[in-house]
Order: C-alpha cells, then sequence, then structure tokens
C-alpha cells in the first residue's frame, strides 16, 4: 500500500502541473501544452474500481500527455487519506504531514485563546439574531493560525482567523449541492462541497449549521475537519 501511496502521489503531483499548465492563468512560469483526456483508462484502489470526481460529484477524466498519465492531486491524496493543500503564496502543493508550521499539513492543533473584547464581539453579534443568542466558537485552531475578527451578516456570524474562515448560521446551504459525506470524529456526520474554488464542511451543531473553509487554501481538508469537532458553546 505504501509503494501504491508514492507511485500514485508521484504521478498525481505532475498532474496537478499539467493541469495548472494549460494557457488559463497568465504567468512566467507557464507553459501552454496539447494534452488528452485518456477515457479508457481506469482507476484501481486496493484491487477496487475507484471513480475519479470532485468535490460536486463531477467525473474527472486522467490525462496523457508525452505517454505518460496525469491523475488530479486532491482527490488521489484524499481516497489514499493523505492531507494535500495548496500554499498560494508559495506556489507549492503540499502532500503529507510534516514538522514545519509554515507546511500548511501539520495537523496538531492549539487552544484558541479569546480576550475578553473578542468575546464580547462573538456574543454580541450572536445577540443580533432572536433565538439564535447563543455564541458558539471554535475552541481550537491549526498551530500557526490566529483568530482575527468576527463578524455577523444575514444569515449568520461569520468567525475570521488568518487561515480559515468559521460560519455559523441557522440554515443549511450544504444541501444545494453535490458532494462528499465523511465521518468526523465522534462519530459526526459532515458534508464536503465546493460552492465555488474553495471545499466547505458543513454539519450540523445543536440548532444551527456549522461550516468551516480555509479561503486561502493553507489549511488541508483534514486539518479543517479536526478543528470543526472543536466547534462548541463559548462560556
Amino acid at each position: 500500500m505504501n509503494n501504491m501511496k508514492k507511485s500514485i502521489i508521484a504521478m498525481a503531483v505532475l498532474g496537478m502541473t499539467v493541469t495548472g499548465a494549460a494557457g488559463v492563468y497568465a504567468g512566467t512560469q507557464l507553459q501552454k501544452i496539447t494534452a488528452y483526456l485518456n477515457h479508457q483508462i481506469g482507476i484501481q484502489v486496493d484491487g477496487k474500481a475507484y471513480s475519479l470526481t470532485d468535490h460536486q460529484g463531477r467525473k474527472l477524466t486522467p490525462i496523457t500527455y508525452n505517454n505518460t498519465t496525469y491523475l488530479p492531486v486532491r482527490t488521489i491524496a484524499e481516497v489514499l487519506n493523505i492531507p494535500v493543500s495548496y500554499n498560494a503564496e508559495k506556489h507549492q502543493v503540499q502532500i503529507g504531514g510534516g514538522n514545519s508550521e509554515e507546511s500548511g499539513t501539520n495537523i496538531s492543533l492549539t487552544k484558541v485563546n479569546y480576550t475578553k473584547a473578542q468575546l464580547k464581539e462573538i456574543t454580541d453579534a450572536f445577540a443580533k439574531f432572536e433565538s439564535f443568542e447563543t455564541p458558539y466558537a471554535p475552541m481550537q485552531m491549526v498551530k500557526g493560525d490566529a483568530f482575527k475578527s468576527v463578524g455577523a451578516s444575514d444569515d449568520g456570524v461569520n468567525l475570521i482567523f488568518n487561515h480559515m474562515t468559521v460560519n455559523v448560521s441557522p440554515r443549511d446551504y450544504a444541501y444545494l449541492y453535490e458532494g462528499k459525506t465523511v465521518s468526523l470524529a465522534g462519530g459526526v456526520e459532515a458534508k464536503w462541497y465546493t460552492p465555488d474554488e474553495t471545499p466547505n464542511l458543513s454539519f450540523k451543531l445543536d440548532d444551527r449549521f456549522v461550516t468551516l473553509s480555509s479561503p486561502d487554501h493553507t489549511l488541508s481538508q483534514a486539518q479543517l475537519e479536526q478543528v470543526a469537532v472543536t466547534v462548541g458553546k463559548l462560556k
């Protein structure tokens, strides 16, 4: 299994390079190529057929270029249960765990120490909603992240961190999208879906719905899933 992981991930990383260099974006490090969607190639994982799809359930097809097959890195990493993220600042695909806090793949969490002023701001934001006044927030965050601000919108409260956004709302918007159901720690059922370019993780908590995302794509799905289970009532 380990050898298979290394082989597939090696192809997948190259595959991300190819798909990202298709001439859509302008840049000095990009090179336009001609490649082929290879519909005749099937994928097996641990001996079982596997269909490549994105977070909205849309089918993905392997790409063949210069007699080499390329696969989507995020989809392959997820099926092999390997953390993957993209550091936009460094233009770097990050796969697997690491010791660097800047790598975006460090799973270790740390307590969020909200100041008195921040706790008041969060409480005031929830107080704007009738029958929804109880403040909720993540108790832990990925090491190296930091809480920045809170704001109330028409349909919920947004808790803004350097590398993630946590939305707490009385409404469920995930049902509008196709996605992937996952089980968080403790058996909590959640759903990954992608309304735009950023994957969202949503789940029901008591009388509300919590949605986490990493707008700068610094945090991996594994990291957000771990932070998700720490969301609770502020005391």
